[in-house]
């Protein structure tokens, strides 16, 4: 690690600790929300934040603190957002994790120091949960990842048509959703009867799935299709098939209907995506929360829904 990344990452640390000291004292008698997402650079995430930020102002029973990440392996941002939280005594926090297994420590010790948490957008790992002393139906708010995949690999391989050679570039290996859109993805192939050249993971990021598109088309130059498990590193496999000049001659489908991707679908430079409906997902899992603030007793999956966008969807 460098020294500006890590002079960057100590006054991002800074900035989290003096914002969460500052809260509670502004939040009077009502309960404080600790938000914890993943990277703020994903158009994705930054528009989950302006949806809880409405959703928390025209409720206004509550003070909410947003946070996020760096970048989507920045994961000591995340627990140190949880320690933060924890020592500062907030009374709900509302988890995306960028890891599934390392986040579920942090969210023990939240849960021992009395506060609720409830964990969306990702699943924490079961196993993981199991070894830490939680229950393995820990409750979830969020999307069914693999039907959503299957969802827009189905069409991929409707549009190309038996045999068609194909790509996955795959999410983060340590978060459950990436894993769950793989399977989603594995599903198509196997239905479509898809010639699946390589799976390989960009992590989640623009310019790493870009890198990495760019050096797999050199190695498979026949590929017909890719399939990207978000939407950013769609952005980054678009620009590298437009920089070999293959611009509709390979179709990219997604995952997550961001703005930037609902574009190139417009312009038929991306095949389709999934709308998880980001912006509403963090409000859901903090009006999930307030509920169980109130009394109520929940767990296990509360599922939240996936939708098909192709061109068609977006006249």
């Amino acid at each position: 690690m460098g020294i500006r990344t890590k002079i960057f990452r100590g006054i991002l640390g800074l900035m989290i600790i003096v914002t969460m000291m500052a809260a509670p004292a502004l939040a009077q008698d009502k309960p404080v929300v600790g938000l914890v997402m993943k990277s703020l650079a994903n158009e994705f995430f930054k528009t989950m934040e302006e949806g809880a930020r409405k959703f928390a102002a025209a409720d206004g029973s509550f003070e909410l603190i947003p946070v996020g990440m760096n970048s989507e392996t920045d994961i000591d941002t995340q627990v140190s957002a949880m320690e933060n939280f924890v020592s500062q005594k907030v009374d709900l926090i509302v988890l995306a994790p960028a890891d599934s297994v390392g986040m579920v420590t942090s969210v023990k010790k939240a849960i021992d120091a009395g506060i609720t948490v409830v964990n969306f957008d990702v699943t924490l790992n079961k196993q993981a949960l199991k070894e830490a002393g939680l229950p393995e139906d820990f409750l979830f708010v969020g999307p069914d990842n693999a039907a959503g995949a299957e969802l827009v690999g189905d069409h991929l391989g409707k549009t190309l048509g038996e045999g068609a050679k194909v790509i996955i570039i795959e999410g983060n290996p340590g978060a459950d959703n990436a894993k769950q859109r793989k399977e989603g993805f594995m599903r198509s192939v196997e239905k479509y009867k898809l010639d699946l050249l390589d799976s390989k993971t960009a992590h989640w990021e623009t310019e790493e799935a870009n890198t990495l598109m760019t050096n797999l088309l050199t190695k498979y130059p026949d590929v017909q299709g890719v399939m990207c498990a978000n939407d950013s590193m769609a952005l980054g496999v678009e620009k590298a098939i437009a920089a070999a000049g293959k611009t509709g001659k390979i179709q990219i489908v997604g995952f997550d209907n961001i703005g930037a991707v609902q574009e190139l679908i417009k312009q038929d430079k991306v095949l389709a995506t999934v709308d998880q409906f980001g912006p509403e997902m963090a409000a859901n899992a903090i009006k999930i929360g307030m509920r169980i603030l109130k009394g109520e007793k929940l767990a296990g999956w509360q599922k939240t829904p996936v939708k098909l966008v192709a061109k068609d969807d977006l006249k």
